[in-house]
């Protein structure tokens, strides 16, 4: 399992915003020179978490994008599932009964979708959601913030500007 660059990308922007002064814009092309991604690609990631309402973007000589909500606000899980999606990492294919007996019978009357063969379900994917769960839980554990106080330089200063 891999996250894409954009996730990558995202998560390191949102740390440049939330270093940059309350009230002033960062830049895409100043984002773009301090991850070393065109700014073609880095605004089509900037778009999708103004989209979702992480940033907000200004245009005009001096806009750029701030963040839209405070650093402890924005989770990893948050910012993953706005750029890779929110769908499940595992999905169990189907398969008869007959022909592998990895299933049990499910203890609730209501069942989830993910739960075929008659109420049975695949006892492969019940290890990799309880992964999935754990995962889900510390990212979401995690904030831009949390991150900044964890890094070894002053998270009250400035970013330095590219020259």
């Amino acid at each position: 399992m891999q996250f894409s660059k954009s996730t990558g990308y995202a998560l390191h922007a949102l740390i440049h915003l939330a270093r940059a002064e309350r009230g002033s814009y960062v830049g895409i092309k100043e984002l773009s020179g301090l991850l070393g991604v065109s700014v073609s690609y880095l605004s089509k990631v900037m778009s999708k978490l103004r989209q979702d309402g992480i940033v907000r973007a200004v245009t005009g000589a001096s806009g750029g994008y701030e963040l839209a909500k405070p650093a402890d606000e924005i989770t990893f899980l948050e910012v993953i599932q706005v750029v890779e999606g929110r769908q499940p990492l595992y999905e169990c294919f189907e398969m008869s009964e007959q022909r592998h007996q990895l299933f049990y019978e499910a203890k609730t009357a209501e069942l989830a979708p993910s739960q075929g063969l008659g109420g049975k379900e695949c006892l492969v994917r019940q290890v990799m959601a309880g992964a999935e769960r754990q995962m889900l839980q510390y990212l979401q554990r995690h904030t831009i913030q949390s991150v900044l106080e964890a890094a070894s330089f002053d998270c009250g200063s400035k970013p330095e500007k590219p020259h």
